[in-house]
């Protein structure tokens, strides 16, 4: 199955002392099999970051929930033992680790969901309540807890998709166009796609397209100001 992680830099390597503790299912390396969610999850950490969102590719072996070495935990849908072990995770000691197990799959406590965890965990709602008001949505992730797991997600190096780049980058550096210059979407959209940087970004042999859209954006303004 292919599986994909969102951040702002590539990772073939994954260390786990890097990743973050209380998280759903506690500290490890989180994929999800949607690319769109792996997208918005690129986007935000880029957005924190001013840096380009990356999507790095994986190949996960399926044999890991048949393999014996391996303890692997499925939670098909939101419920009670979800709830349980999510809360479990996100109050534990920082410093440990709340479970034992290799990996863990299932739904994710999406912006909405951690608010009324917090609301739950401080009394203001009940358990009863709180699994009446969970939702479906389609969402997913895997976290891969140990070094074992990890053998079983090959990173998949694949050439720069040049037109996705290229659209992350155009959508980070209209925004902030349109706000520098107080224009409306339209004209900055026009003005982009018709300039000569946008024409050396969108060919590949250049490579400006691995510069920052910061980067990118100093080179506009220069060639819009050539131009007054």
């Amino acid at each position: 199955m292919k599986v994909y992680h969102g951040s702002d830099i590539p990772v073939s390597i994954v260390d786990l002392q890097k990743c973050k503790p209380n998280r759903d299912f506690g500290r490890g390396f989180y994929v999800t099999k949607l690319r769109s969610q792996a997208e918005d999850m690129a986007k935000r950490v880029a957005r924190y970051s001013k840096l380009t969102p990356v999507i790095t590719e994986y190949e996960f072996d399926e044999y890991a929930y048949e393999d014996s070495d391996l303890k692997v935990l499925l939670f098909d849908d939101y419920n009670a033992e979800w709830l349980d072990f999510v809360v479990l995770n996100r109050s534990t000691d920082k410093r440990q680790q709340a479970h034992d197990y290799d990996i863990v799959e299932g739904p994710v406590a999406d912006d909405r969901i951690s608010q009324n965890i917090s609301k739950y965990l401080k009394g203001k709602i009940s358990k009863t309540n709180f699994l009446k008001m969970l939702k479906h949505s389609e969402n997913h992730q895997i976290c891969f807890c140990t070094i074992n797991s990890l053998q079983m997600l090959d990173y998949i190096e694949n050439p720069k998709d040049i037109e996705y780049e290229v659209s992350e980058i155009g959508e980070s550096l209209l925004e902030q166009f349109i706000l520098d210059f107080n224009i409306d979407e339209e004209t900055a959209t026009d003005k982009f796609f018709s300039s000569n940087t946008f024409a050396k970004l969108a060919d590949e042999s250049t490579e400006l397209y691995k510069k920052t859209w910061q980067e990118i954006y100093e080179l506009l303004k220069q060639e819009l100001n050539q131009k007054i």
